[in-house]
């Protein structure tokens, strides 16, 4: 059953773009459990999803709430959750068994400031790094961050592509002023945004092989209740999901996971740039903060000050090739951030030697002002 609503232009928060994203790009799953600040994307898919032929659970924690997003994908239903803070973190190793097992689901975390309880109405961007590393063991992680109401929308429907692409887990990263924030956007018409669903096997049931290792690394997927004879464990397995303790098999299996992310990290790379070609200084700043560093970036150009402004909208895989081409030239980078300090230290590990890199945080709950960042550049320019 297609998603409908009422308008094709509506004014709605973030967590509520979230929501048509998730039922545009033909979610039809969703487990969670409510968490501050995103809560309405549960709400919101509690009252949707059943008008859609799809289904909503509240389950008893996030650990639950990850589980079953991943029996729910295994059974061929585009699954997705939501959460914030404790609860990503609670998620971690639910999403690690998703990434051995190859099973295509969505994560959205609102940040909030944290660790433990924290802040759970104020704002932060600390998750950045636990998007990265959170689960154990070797990993390569997709994570997309909007800065916008309409791309909380349109990155959802990304993230579900990116999901369904690679056979894995996709985190998507907001805020909470993100998440609570009112834009009017318009809903695109079906059609009109490319959605990817998982590629299905074609080969009798006999030749089947659940994890095969193909030229793209990534392979078809059969649903449970096909027909198709596959084993699903977090253990390292086979090409058939049954344990193994090969080592060229288990080297095998590992190559496969990061490879096919790694070799095609140009299919979910996306870089907004801006006024960077003649630039001295760049900011560098994604999410709610790129929007005040956008204004920062003007308000610097108005003084004749050569600012531009580098925002990843994918965060991870972090854009090394790109970022070195656009940074050859700029004498600056000033990365902005809501924590103590973490994509920095990613810019420093790729910036040529003659570009310096500074930075600016704040990690008390607020937002940084356009004014903050300006009188920054000033600093370091």
């Amino acid at each position: 059953m297609p998603h409908r609503i009422t308008s094709a232009r509506k004014l709605m928060q973030g967590n509520e773009a979230c929501v048509h994203g998730a039922l545009y790009a033909g979610c039809r799953f969703f487990g969670g459990y409510p968490i501050t600040p995103s809560t309405e994307i549960a709400e919101g898919m509690a009252r949707l999803l059943p008008k859609c032929g799809g289904h909503f659970i509240q389950m008893e924690d996030e650990i639950a709430s990850m589980a079953s997003i991943i029996g729910a994908s295994l059974t061929g239903t585009k699954s997705m959750t939501a959460t914030s803070g404790p609860g990503f973190s609670l998620m971690q190793e639910n999403i690690g068994y998703a990434y051995i097992t190859e099973v295509p689901v969505v994560v959205v975390n609102v940040q909030r400031g944290g660790p433990s309880t924290g802040l759970p109405t104020k704002i932060a961007q600390a998750d950045t790094m636990q998007a990265r590393y959170g689960t154990h063991g070797d990993y390569q992680a997709i994570t997309v961050a909007p800065a916008s109401v309409r791309e909380c929308f349109e990155q959802t429907v990304k993230a579900f592509n990116f999901a369904e692409r690679f056979r894995t887990p996709v985190t998507m990263l907001t805020d909470e002023v993100l998440g609570h924030m009112r834009e009017m956007i318009t809903i695109p018409e079906s059609g009109e945004l490319e959605v990817v669903d998982r590629e299905k096997p074609d080969v009798p049931h006999e030749w089947y092989h659940h994890f095969e290792i193909t030229p793209t690394l990534v392979s078809p997927m059969a649903s449970m209740g096909d027909g198709y004879r596959y084993h699903v464990t977090g253990l390292v397995h086979d090409q058939d999901g049954f344990p193994t303790a090969n080592p060229n098999e288990i080297k095998a299996k590992m190559d496969k996971l990061r490879n096919k992310i790694v070799r095609f990290a140009d299919e979910v790379t996306q870089l907004d740039v801006e006024m960077v070609d003649d630039a001295g200084i760049v900011v560098f700043a994604y999410g709610t903060t790129a929007r005040a560093a956008r204004q920062a970036v003007h308000m610097a150009r108005e003084k004749r000050i050569r600012a531009g402004l580098i925002r990843p909208i994918t965060i991870w895989p972090f854009p090394d090739d790109q970022l070195r081409e656009l940074l050859a030239h700029v004498r600056r980078v000033l990365v902005v951030e809501l924590n103590q300090g973490q994509l920095i230290h990613e810019i420093e590990r790729v910036a040529p030697k003659t570009c310096k890199v500074a930075g600016l945080t704040r990690y008390d709950g607020e937002v940084l002002n356009p004014v903050e960042i300006f009188k920054r550049i000033l600093e370091v320019k």
